[in-house]
């Protein structure tokens, strides 16, 4: 049986779990350490195996179409920071100053890969241009994210480092297992396509590593004490409303710039959201470890939002281009038997 669109899936449900295991039983004392180490190979391990899956063609098909490019790029990080920033006023006083720092660190991530991906083919858009913005995104985002957190939130949030360290760190972390991967794919490229289980168990096992970590460290500092109801409520609200104008904007600048409905759905797609395998690693590198729980809530919540709606749009523009198609395969039909009909009357 088919989950309803509107349920949270499996990994959701896990993260949920997850929070609630770190709530309860939160690592603490001499077992932090062990546990910090561990999720660090497992966060080095998966930038490895996305850098041994990401195939070169994908990327060379889609580099040429740089003006699809630039509008993903400029919502990715410019918009989104604008938006988080303007908005401050209205929006932060629904939550609290941590949980907006949160909301702020957001609007600095980069796009999202494998939903951009899978969410652009279901919708029948481009999906090489999406494949190559997506990727782009996240390569891109290793060295923007840092240098916009450090403009946009507080230095003291931040852990008091700079925004050169910060970029050190994520490349040493992240950046340096990545190309390692990709310089190996030729060697376990093929194995890697044959066990995407493996991929898969990694990408969410670390993050639920991390997340444990993270609301454990946040717990132990106070976290729920410091977090009224009101204020989750209210982060709903906040979420929403960055979603609302993301995919607002990007529908209508997609529009007005002339692109083809597939590009404008991969402009879409690819524009509007954010990614939450490569928010919370960067959350760990850059912020301190006590701030790094309330700064993940706010990018859980929109995930799981933007994977809500935008599978509810996919799935409609799809099946919306599809029964077109078979439309217009239909009069096609009807017009060559109109056709057929009409040169029998003649003979």
């Amino acid at each position: 049986m088919a989950r309803p669109k509107f349920l949270p899936d499996n990994f959701t449900l896990c993260l949920l779990g997850t929070v609630t295991l770190a709530s309860l039983l939160p690592v603490h004392g001499q077992a932090a350490t062990p546990f910090n180490w561990l999720t660090n190979v497992a966060v080095g391990l998966l930038f490895f195996l996305h850098g041994a899956k990401l195939s070169r063609e994908a990327i060379v098909a889609g580099a040429t179409h740089w003006r699809l490019h630039i509008v993903v790029l400029a919502s990715t990080f410019v918009l989104f920071p604008v938006l988080g920033l303007v908005l401050k006023p209205v929006l932060s006083p629904l939550v609290t100053p941590a949980l907006y720092m949160g909301v702020l660190f957001l609007c600095t991530l980069p796009s999202t890969v494998q939903s951009s991906i899978a969410f652009t083919s279901i919708a029948r858009g481009n999906v090489p241009a999406a494949v190559c913005s997506a990727s782009a995104s996240s390569l891109i985002g290793i060295f923007v994210t840092p240098a916009l957190v450090s403009l946009i939130v507080t230095n003291q949030a931040a852990g008091g480092t700079s925004a050169w360290h910060t970029v050190w760190n994520i490349v040493l972390q992240l950046l340096v297992p990545f190309v390692a991967g990709q310089l190996l794919r030729p060697v376990i490229g093929r194995w890697i396509e044959r066990n995407r289980g493996v991929l898969k168990f990694v990408d969410q096992g670390s993050i639920l590593l991390v997340v444990y970590g993270a609301f454990s460290e946040a717990i132990n500092e106070g976290l729920w004490h410091h977090t009224p109801l009101a204020a989750l409520g209210g982060l709903v609200v906040v979420s929403a409303v960055l979603l609302a104008l993301a995919l607002a904007a990007t529908m209508f600048a997609s529009k007005k710039l002339g692109f083809s409905r597939a590009d404008q759905i991969t402009i879409i797609f690819c524009g509007s959201k954010k990614s939450l395998a490569a928010g919370v690693p960067m959350a760990k590198v850059i912020f301190a470890s006590s701030a790094v729980g309330a700064v993940v809530l706010p990018l859980m919540l929109f995930h799981q939002i933007q994977l809500m709606v935008c599978a509810s749009l996919a799935q409609r523009w799809g099946a919306r281009d599809m029964s077109a198609e078979r439309a217009e395969a239909g009069d096609e039909s009807r017009a060559g038997r109109s056709e057929q009909a009409a040169a029998a009357g003649r003979q």
